[in-house]
């Protein structure tokens, strides 16, 4: 669309215009045989067709159940839903929450929870810290309502608190320490980098985000995105960082069934602090007057008859093929070439890949266009880092082993070397 015709339209619908994973889909879906090692999809192998079946067929099984299940829903979401995830975040974390009903919302997926929650806690300019790189959605949200995420140094756990507590000195001494609204964090196997916060790391963040709510003499939220949580393919689980806020005073926790059960029946959750909570609901109220009940009941029945535990535990032992398959791979194509290196995550659908920090990965550039010529595509790593704080890393990428079968990983992983051999001798 032209730019004077876009100017026609709101502040908003300009700022949310322009987004990577856009282009990068389309891209895909033009050239069918590109071998997409971008698309954060889920293997559609895995898809729990029998137990949407079996859940369908006990909803509708009665006249009353289905005209139950095919009704409006309340826009907190179904109550027998939330309150099994209540107990199934207690049983997980070790702990007893003491929090009410309202403090949980249902949602068309996390990311619209995600959505609701920025918008609720930020005006344009204000700012929320998050690790660099971080989730690029969580980036396209913060650009659409005009606030800023500002990026953090991080490591293999994830944002780093010494880091985060100089950011926080920064922002007080400009001036700026009144923007700031919250912490993001993706906790569990990253999105872009398959990083996991441990306890000692939880308990350094926690410890500076309380340290600067006090001096602020207001919450600083933190948002602890879990949406990876359940695709853990060794290790202990690690408690959410709830285990230090069971109130959920200043904790947003984020989930979802996308990764772990089906995205396609949009079933997303969260637990806000009350005064947040009833904030998110108004906007919520405005937006859709309630996510798809029959989705949430639909999901209720399966947590009740504990369906989905042996279909995360299958969901696991794949993907963790899939993932020993890629990184098998890169250890093979990638073991003569000086300056690559990337990190082995315990779970997750994603392993971060860094090149030579001269080796540019970003759109257009030689070796994204190498890329396609030789049949594979990848997410440029800069568009993983907030336009804030923290200088854009642009030798990185990020790659999915979601979707793509294990040959397709093995043949574009060799597509990837050879490019990056091309690249590197020019």
């Amino acid at each position: 669309m032209p730019t004077s015709e876009l100017n026609e339209f709101s502040r908003r619908s300009r700022w949310a215009s322009g987004q990577p994973i856009g282009a990068l889909m389309a891209r895909a879906l033009a050239n069918p045989n590109l071998i997409s090692l971008a698309a954060g999809f889920v293997d559609p192998e895995t898809l729990p067709i029998e137990l949407v079946q079996l859940a369908t067929q006990a909803l509708l099984s009665s006249p009353a159940s289905a005209r139950a299940s095919l009704q409006y829903g309340t826009t907190h979401g179904s109550l027998k839903l939330r309150r099994l995830l209540k107990q199934r975040l207690e049983s997980r974390d070790r702990q007893t929450l003491q929090i009410n009903d309202d403090q949980l919302v249902l949602t068309a997926g996390s990311n619209e929870l995600l959505h609701l929650t920025c918008d609720a806690l930020c005006d344009e300019g204000d700012i929320i810290l998050s690790a660099a790189p971080t989730y690029l959605v969580f980036l396209g949200v913060m650009d659409s309502i005009g606030a800023v995420a500002q990026g953090v140094e991080s490591d293999d756990e994830g944002i780093c608190p010494d880091a985060l507590d100089r950011a926080l000195t920064r922002l007080e001494s400009d001036g700026d320490l009144g923007k700031v609204r919250g912490v993001y964090l993706v906790s569990y196997f990253d999105n872009p980098g398959g990083r996991m916060a441990g306890q000692t790391r939880r308990e350094k963040l926690w410890d500076v985000t309380a340290r600067w709510s006090e001096r602020m003499g207001r919450p600083l939220i933190l948002l602890e995105d879990a949406a990876y949580r359940d695709l853990r393919f060794e290790g202990p689980d690690v408690p959410s960082l709830l285990q230090f806020d069971p109130t959920a005073s200043r904790t947003v926790y984020l989930g979802t069934f996308s990764k772990s059960f089906s995205p396609g029946i949009r079933v997303g959750w969260g637990l806000l602090p009350h005064e947040l909570s009833a904030a998110v609901i108004d906007l919520k109220t405005n937006t859709d007057f309630g996510s798809p009940h029959f989705s949430q009941q639909l999901i209720a029945h399966v947590l009740e008859q504990e369906w989905d535990i042996p279909h995360t535990e299958r969901l696991c032992a794949g993907y963790r093929r899939k993932r020993d398959a890629m990184l098998a791979a890169l250890e093979r194509h990638f073991a003569d070439q000086p300056g690559v290196a990337w990190r082995v995550p315990a779970g997750g659908l994603y392993v971060w890949l860094t090149l030579p920090a001269e080796m540019e990965t970003g759109l257009g550039s030689p070796l994204w266009e190498h890329a396609l010529s030789e049949g594979v595509i990848y997410v440029p790593g800069e568009f993983c880092h907030p336009a804030h704080g923290t200088p854009k890393s642009r030798h990185g990428m990020r790659l999915s082993y979601g979707v793509t079968t294990v040959e397709q990983i093995d043949a574009g992983i060799a597509m990837l070397a050879r490019a990056v051999a091309q690249v590197g001798s020019t």
